[in-house]
């Protein structure tokens, strides 16, 4: 009583009212207070509300209808404070350290905490459902006081709404006043071991029983990868309910906890738990389906994991919420990029397709993450790797965070493959393969121009570059010593792929000059992204060449066809035979690419090598047309074992010439052969290159026989110990024409050869 005269005065109505009127207003005012608190406690008398609906009329009538609204809400307020909010919290006081929980994160913890929640939610939520009873009993007191009064049309709803909206705000500010800091995270770990307990039951469904026994022995993966080819995966709410309904025991339990907490006006902060709860989840669930096999896609295992698990649930949680309110139209203009939505009339919820939305962007994105972080090792097993590519294109598609690639990349090559230790053929190899993979995810090389520069620049530094880069144009085996011959190591199939693009390019420049294409092509231009070098022309333009990205290397492609030359050179001196068809067909590629000039020298290098396969049977058949048997000198060797192989000197690069002493019936072939030759080709004449080419030896020991073909300087040498067992090396390398020095080294072979028998006798004289 003694704080309500101050009140009232402040009205400025006392002065225009008689002294019984004011006394009524004290006797009303103390009889609203005095039944306001016992209408208030929980375990309250209500034979009150007569006597409270009383006095609300008695000052409702003297004009104080503000004031008993007002004075209501503050005595609620002050209640829920002391019965409500404060007990609340106090639920939780022994969770204050819970950023460690993770080191006690157990089944029990969660059982307890799961317990402590739901007492706490139940208790507050039961003291501020009797409140609002107690609100009503104000509403259907001023309601029927409005009633019986002759004032203007009175709409009963506004007044109620008014009341429980200024309450429930109340409600939220008193709470949100006194809430602990780790509130949140209790709420998170909360929805963390609930979602996980349904994540096993689904699985379990998912896994269990089947339409078919086959299913049955399938995992989870496979279900998925059936389920969303079949279609089965769609967001339909009756597919939904059918498989995870809102009646569930545990989805009743979330439901309600969220239920509540929305009640206590918590909505976006138990929204954010749950969220970050089943986000948790679905990373968890993509590191665990991609893992680091890269041989398969995990697209579709995450898309049908997305629908059976995290969307079932929402969807039979909105549904008990009250909140997956079916329309037949929510977004007529989104498409999932995960899963096409069904055209069924149950078409899903709006806030339904938002969670998709969210998972979807949310999965892409994990997977894109964890696969730039691999995409090293990726490419090291391209093309096995293909689907994890096509795995990686898809989710740049969607996300485009094609920098962030482009930037972890370039940083791994750096690290873990442009050093010292690391051979020029596993960096053109990998450089290739970076190439090829990620022509997939970008064919219009925009940013292969970014990932390649640092290996461009990395190799031009290399002294053996530009051989190996031949190796690799040339050899089937890609240069690897192994003679593997790894599909994907050789560039031959990248001439190849030339070739045909030359054969086809009439057609498609036919194709293109029609006007209706042109005008499609017109429609469909994009611009070029915001990595792009201007500097590389437009992206319509611009074709990933991956010949002429390893010339770029280079700088000019006369190196790279003089390096060829010398190559080719090497590898035509040390044929036996004239097996040349796979050098032709090298050649013929080049020339697609390098043109037939550049070539030209390399193509008469080759039909030299016909020629002297020609040259070489006429000459022995001149031989067979005279004699009719083998001819033979007087030493009795035959010049049917002797095949030249004849060059035309100003087409090939340059040749060592060292001088050799063969031995004497040798020397008499070669004149012999070179003879017959000026007779068929006159006027031109042989100039034999002795230490060229190859021999065939047969070696007879006491106990054993070798057959062995070496090098003419390595012939020359044995063959001195045929008529005389003991030489010096000054008197040896003098009869072969060596250096000393020469001679020491090219005797090492016949040493490692085992036949120190034969060399008893010979001795070093330095």
């Amino acid at each position: 009583m003694e704080e309500l005269t101050p009140s009232i005065c402040n009205l400025g109505i006392l002065d225009a009212i008689s002294d019984d009127s004011i006394h009524e207003i004290l006797e009303a005012y103390a009889g609203f207070c005095a039944a306001t608190i016992a209408l208030l406690n929980v375990a309250g008398d209500h034979s009150v509300k007569p006597e409270f609906v009383s006095h609300v009329h008695s000052l409702c009538k003297h004009g104080l209808y503000s004031l008993v609204r007002d004075l209501f809400l503050k005595s609620l307020e002050e209640t829920f404070e002391k019965k409500g909010s404060s007990k609340f919290w106090q639920h939780f006081d022994a969770y204050d350290n819970v950023a460690n929980l993770e080191k006690i994160e157990t089944p029990i913890f969660y059982q307890e905490l799961q317990h402590v929640l739901g007492r706490a939610l139940e208790e507050i939520s039961s003291e501020k459902k009797y409140q609002e009873k107690c609100l009503l009993v104000l509403v259907h007191a001023l309601q029927s006081y409005k009633e019986c009064s002759s004032e203007e049309k009175y709409n009963p709803n506004d007044q109620r709404s008014y009341l429980f909206s200024k309450y429930q705000l109340m409600v939220s500010s008193v709470l949100m006043a006194s809430i602990p800091r780790h509130f949140p995270e209790i709420l998170h770990w909360y929805f963390k071991g609930r979602l996980e307990e349904l994540s096993i039951i689904m699985d379990g469904e998912f896994n269990g029983d089947g339409d078919s026994p086959d299913k049955d022995d399938m995992d989870l993966d496979e279900k998925s990868k059936l389920s969303s080819r079949n279609g089965e995966m769609d967001i339909d709410g009756c597919y939904l309910q059918g498989k995870f309904t809102e009646n569930n025991k545990l989805v009743r339990n979330i439901g309600k906890v969220v239920r509540d907490l929305r009640n206590l006006g918590f909505t976006s902060m138990t929204e954010d738990a749950y969220a970050s709860a089943i986000f948790l989840l679905l990373k968890a669930k993509v590191h665990d389906l991609a893992g680091d096999d890269y041989r398969a896609s995990v697209l579709e295992p995450i898309k049908g994991w997305i629908q059976a698990v995290p969307l079932q649930f929402l969807h039979a949680l909105l549904s008990f919420l009250g909140d997956s309110v079916c329309c037949d139209s929510p977004f007529p203009g989104i498409k999932s990029p995960l899963a096409s939505l069904s055209s069924s009339s149950n078409s899903p919820s709006e806030g339904l397709i938002r969670w998709q939305l969210r998972l979807e962007y949310f999965a892409y994105e994990t997977l894109q993450d964890l696969r730039i972080a691999k995409l090293f090792e990726i490419i090291v097993d391209y093309p096995d790797s293909s689907p994890a590519i096509e795995d990686l294109k898809q989710c740049l598609e969607y996300t485009g965070q094609h920098s962030k690639l482009v930037d972890s990349f370039i940083s791994s090559l750096r690290y873990r493959l442009l050093t010292a230790g690391a051979s020029t053929n596993d960096i053109l190899h990998q450089y290739v393969s970076t190439i090829k993979a990620l022509r997939t995810i970008d064919p219009a090389g925009v940013f292969l121009e970014a990932v390649g520069e640092p290996i461009r620049d990395y190799l031009r530094g290399r002294k053996d570059t530009i051989k190996c880069i031949v190796t690799m144009l040339t050899d089937g085996t890609g240069g690897n010593p192994n003679g593997s011959g790894i599909t994907g190591d050789s560039l031959l199939e990248e001439l190849n792929r030339d070739e045909e693009s030359q054969e086809n390019a009439g057609a498609d420049d036919d194709f293109h000059t029609d006007d209706k294409q042109a005008w499609i092509n017109a429609v469909r231009w994009e611009p070029d992204p915001v990595e792009a070098d201007p500097s590389k022309g437009s992206r319509t333009q611009r074709k990933v060449d991956i010949l002429g990205m390893i010339v770029g290397i280079i700088g000019s492609k006369d190196q790279l066809v003089n390096e060829y030359r010398v190559m080719l050179a090497e590898k035509l001196l040390n044929k036996s035979d004239y097996d040349i068809d796979s050098e032709i067909r090298t050649l013929e590629l080049l020339k697609i690419h390098f043109g037939e000039s550049s070539m030209q020298r390399c193509e008469i290098m080759l039909n030299d090598l016909i020629d002297s396969k020609r040259t070489n049977h006429n000459i022995k058949a001149t031989i067979k047309s005279t004699q009719t048997g083998p001819v033979q000198q007087e030493t009795g060797v035959s010049l049917d074992i002797l095949d030249a192989t004849i060059i035309s000197t100003n087409f090939w690069p340059p040749i060592q010439d060292e001088a050799l002493n063969v031995p004497e019936p040798v020397e008499k072939l070669l004149a012999d052969y070179a003879n017959r030759f000026h007779e068929i080709k006159t006027p031109r004449k042989l100039l034999w290159k002795k230490n060229l080419g190859t021999v065939k030896l047969e070696l007879q020991f006491e106990d054993r026989a070798m057959q062995l073909t070496v090098s003419p300087v390595h012939a020359a040498i044995i063959m001195q110990f045929q008529d005389q067992t003991s030489w010096t090396a000054g008197r040896l390398a003098s009869a072969i024409g060596l250096p000393v020095d020469v001679l020491n080294r090219r005797i090492n072979f016949w040493i490692s050869k085992k036949c120190t028998s034969w060399l008893s006798m010979f001795y070093y004289v330095c």
